[in-house]
């Protein structure tokens, strides 16, 4: 980020030990998995993963097809970050961990070939900025890599936001009524590649969505 005040105004720690510790013990659908897989197929080049949380990600990415890739990730809480280390190295995956936000990411220009967002959008108190910051990092005609739940329709969607004020401070933040998509496909600077709609999970963390957006090779930020 080149705005020093956008920056600063992110500075403050995130931390949400008693979130972390359950977080571990939550019951982790079978469902999720081909979402997962999805998000790892093929992997090359440099990848990074935004709030890589307590590690679920890594085990997919370990038994990902053997090509060459190099795996970085961020994750702000240094709860979730210690889990996720123990994960990377019960799985023997090797990863360049960072303390970071997606709001302002530690990386130069053009630096990698595919970001993975796995349900962290939600999370991320800037979202906008951390869009752009994904932008910035990935390579022209680099992939960005999502699986994310967003707001519903109808009476979930109500129900979303009159929940959503508890479920923010006993979830680590996560907002219920995120419009993720219409942020993600409607950058200038992403090309849509596809983008599917998910009627799957339990109320009130439903619908999710899964896609891939390129940077254009030809769009505004080159």
């Amino acid at each position: 980020m080149s705005d020093q005040n956008a920056q600063s105004s992110h500075d403050h720690g995130i931390a949400h030990p008693l979130f972390a510790t359950l977080y571990d013990r939550l019951p982790q659908s079978a469902l999720l998995a081909p979402h997962r897989n999805y998000l790892v197929d093929d992997l090359s080049g440099r990848v990074l993963e935004l709030g890589c949380g307590t590690g679920d990600m890594f085990p997919f990415v370990a038994d990902a097809t053997p090509t060459a890739f190099e795996y970085h990730a961020i994750e702000p809480d240094p709860h979730m970050r210690t889990r996720a280390a123990r994960t990377a190295d019960d799985v023997g995956l090797e990863v360049d961990l960072r303390d970071a936000r997606a709001e302002a990411l530690p990386y130069p220009d053009d630096s990698f070939d595919v970001v993975l967002a796995s349900v962290v959008f939600c999370t991320i108190q800037d979202p906008d900025t951390a869009l752009e910051e994904v932008v910035r990092v990935l390579k022209p005609g680099g992939e960005f890599r999502f699986f994310e739940h967003v707001h519903a329709d109808g009476w979930r969607g109500t129900g979303q936001t009159l929940l959503n004020p508890v479920w923010e401070r006993v979830a680590g933040g996560c907002q219920l009524t995120r419009e993720t998509i219409p942020r993600f496909v409607g950058h200038d600077a992403l090309a849509v590649e596809e983008v599917d709609r998910l009627e799957f999970g339990l109320f009130p963390a439903t619908p999710f969505v899964r896609g891939t957006v390129r940077r254009r090779r030809n769009g505004l930020l080159e």
